[in-house]
């Protein structure tokens, strides 16, 4: 489909894969390629669909070696991607099974909150580390994590801004289940399996019903302009992050 984003036919399932090495780092590029694939299968109704990334990796968020040098006009379209993406795969009205094969960190875990079923890995680490480099929060984005986290769960994950191991992550809500690294995508499709069995119809109405307030929300957000687009990145952002690459290059 794309030069990151690829998707395929896994009997009745639509396998949508993210891989861009080393660790999923979301760039603009990426982030067009994941809201295209959203809107495919929203459009071509597979029977179900799964969504994983590349090895070791779901997604370790918004690559700062990009983010760090974004103009305004950058950050805007950043903003708006990272919101159309997430607002993408949350309203799509298939199942959704997200195999959270690796680290879901910031807005890797946003993406991997928008399943249905969540199948993580005991290997990965999981977060909202935002707040730790200086990045505030995205509309759409927000809402969704409003809606699939508990509030005590979603304050300490934003104001403390740290990494779950896999158990910590499951006790908190994030997975549904939690599996060795090698079945997670086994399981994925298995869970997909079994949900693409209900009547279509139904499912779909029943997601609508069940997401309905959160989607109201997200398309308000995505009608006006987030008024984070304008001020995304500011000097604070700036050293935190930088702060932030020279300790994962040491």
């Amino acid at each position: 489909m794309g030069e990151y984003v690829s998707v395929e036919a896994r009997g009745n399932v639509a396998l949508v894969r993210l891989d861009r090495p080393p660790a999923n780092a979301m760039d603009q590029a990426l982030l067009d390629e994941a809201s295209a694939a959203a809107a495919q299968v929203a459009r071509e109704r597979p029977d179900a669909v799964v969504l994983t990334g590349r090895p070791d990796f779901f997604s370790a968020g918004v690559d700062l070696n990009v983010a760090l040098h974004l103009d305004q006009a950058g950050q805007r379209a950043m903003v708006t991607g990272i919101n159309r993406m997430i607002a993408g795969w949350y309203c799509c009205p298939r199942p959704v099974v997200t195999a959270v094969n690796g680290h879901a960190i910031a807005g890797g875990l946003f993406l991997a909150l928008c399943g249905d079923w969540r199948v993580g890995t005991t290997q990965g680490r999981y977060g909202l580390t935002e707040a730790r480099v200086g990045v505030p929060y995205p509309a759409v984005v927000l809402a969704v994590a409003r809606a699939e986290l508990a509030p005590p769960v979603l304050r300490r994950l934003m104001l403390r801004a740290h990494l779950l191991d896999a158990g910590e992550a499951q006790r908190e809500g994030l997975w549904d289940e939690v599996v060795a690294p090698g079945d997670v995508l086994g399981r994925a499709l298995e869970r997909a399996e079994e949900l693409a069995a209900l009547p279509r119809r139904t499912y779909e109405r029943v997601k609508q019903q069940l997401r309905g307030p959160v989607l109201a929300a997200v398309a308000d957000a995505l009608d006006g302009a987030d008024p984070l687009a304008g001020d995304w990145i500011g000097d604070e952002t700036s050293d935190a992050a930088a702060a932030r690459l020279r300790q994962a290059a040491e």
